[in-house]
């Protein structure tokens, strides 16, 4: 996707660089190796003098970006491509360019590079009008096989829940203490029956949870056996499953321990990840965790800015951590990442059709998460600006429609024009799903 520059190299998806005379490769940097607790590693190339890099073999890696010390926009003008060794057929790729990083990092990096399973690297730099920043660096990720599951790995669907004094379900990211504040009551609302997301029918029923951590603990619930007489909240809609953080085999030792919230969630901002489109879904976690060992030791971000994503099958994952029912804080859109929940798209969605399991998915999660304060998801609602990078400057207040795409917010193509297009229609399903 495209970006207006120098706002390009702020946003949280992609962007157009301009072409400038290419930089001399250098052969042979000394590579750096950073290894996790849950089974993942980075290896950093140094790019020294800011040259490209000439085609060598490296470890195994699944994913990659360049770093610099220094502001984001750095690299404003310039254009890097890279292309990789293919680890099972040893082919290199084409030529791929690495795009405008993220929202806001802590220092200057691009967006990343899903590869795949690669053994090799070239990379080709061309400086822009303030040249080379100092310290540029390759950053080659594996993701590892992931931590080993410390809790609950799946949160199973629930239909609406009515008033209740106590805490909503928790995930296994949740901090044991200050459970969020009851959802608003309203008049009954009878769960959907259409979509692949539904719950049986029955009375709300929340998972055992371990009395000295107020997580849900392995033991399933026992099956709902007849018809709701519990009240739900206007607007809520029933919760999808959501793969937890245990279950996509996050290393928590890598994100900051303490959590973040917002006011209440009352808009929902899609995105999709610019990373590949025809993944197999059970390799979805390993994206996930590449993304989100990137975020934290590139970025150097406190853990992943999404707070949610869906793969291409419809499925839902926990993004960051302190709790799916809670409204934490992520780092997805910039300007307004207060009071709204990012929702990345696991792919690239800028030609062709995104696949109706991932367009139900992510109706099914903000029909729900936006529900929780019962904000209609065919409605619209007014956030405040908090930096001028965005499109509006700080302090404007905006009226965006309650699912509104990263674009809406800041210069960017994310989240793609295929998904983008279809915002109005997820709306409008998502409402229902909060109305039947």
């Amino acid at each position: 996707m495209r970006l207006s520059l120098p706002a390009a190299l702020l946003a949280g998806c992609t962007a157009a660089l301009l072409l400038q005379p290419a930089a001399t490769a250098t052969p042979s940097p000394t590579p750096q190796r950073r290894e996790f607790a849950g089974g993942g590693s980075t290896i950093t190339l140094p790019l020294p003098a800011g040259t490209g890099l000439a085609a060598r073999g490296t470890r195994p890696f699944e994913l990659l970006g360049l770093g610099w010390d220094g502001p984001a926009d750095a690299l404003a003008g310039a254009v890097v491509r890279v292309r990789t060794r293919d680890a099972a057929t040893g082919r290199w790729s084409a030529w791929h360019r690495l795009e405008a990083g993220p929202d806001h990092p802590a220092h200057g990096a691009t967006a990343p590079l899903w590869t795949g399973r690669s053994d090799g690297v070239a990379v080709e730099v061309r400086p822009g009008p303030a040249g080379v920043p100092a310290g540029l660096r390759l950053d080659l990720v594996d993701p590892g096989n992931g931590a080993a599951p410390a809790g609950v790995r799946t949160l199973p669907a629930e239909p609406p829940t009515g008033p209740s004094t106590d805490p909503p379900t928790a995930s296994p990211s949740d901090p044991p203490a200050n459970p969020p504040t009851d959802p608003p009551t309203g008049p009954p609302v009878n769960p959907p029956t259409a979509s692949p997301t539904d719950p049986p029918t029955g009375p709300p029923v929340n998972p055992p949870t371990d009395p000295t951590t107020g997580s849900p603990t392995e033991s399933p619930a026992d099956p709902p056996t007849g018809p709701s007489t519990e009240p739900g909240p206007k607007g809520q809609a029933p919760r999808p499953t959501i793969v937890t953080r245990a279950g996509w085999g996050a290393d928590e030792s890598l994100r900051e321990r303490d959590f973040v919230y917002t006011g209440p969630v009352r808009e929902v901002f899609v995105h999709h990840t610019d990373t590949a489109t025809d993944y197999a879904c059970a390799d979805a976690p390993r994206v996930i965790r590449a993304i989100y060992q990137y975020h934290v030791k590139t970025n150097g971000w406190r853990d992943i800015g999404y707070n949610f994503l869906v793969d291409r099958c419809g499925t839902v994952y926990e993004g960051r951590a302190g709790g799916v029912e809670r409204p934490v804080q992520g780092a997805h859109t910039l300007g307004f990442n207060a009071d709204s929940s990012g929702i990345a798209a696991l792919g690239t969605y800028v030609d062709g059709r995104p696949p109706q399991p991932l367009v139900d998915g992510l109706a099914a999660l903000a029909a729900w998460k936006l529900g929780l304060e019962a904000q209609p998801a065919d409605g619209r609602t007014k956030l405040t600006s908090s930096s001028g990078a965005s499109r509006y400057p700080r302090g404007s207040v905006v009226e965006f429609d309650a699912v509104s795409g990263h674009r809406d917010a800041v210069a960017t193509e994310c989240p793609g024009n295929a998904l983008y297009a279809l915002l109005p229609a997820l709306r409008t399903a998502a409402a229902l799903l909060q109305t039947r």
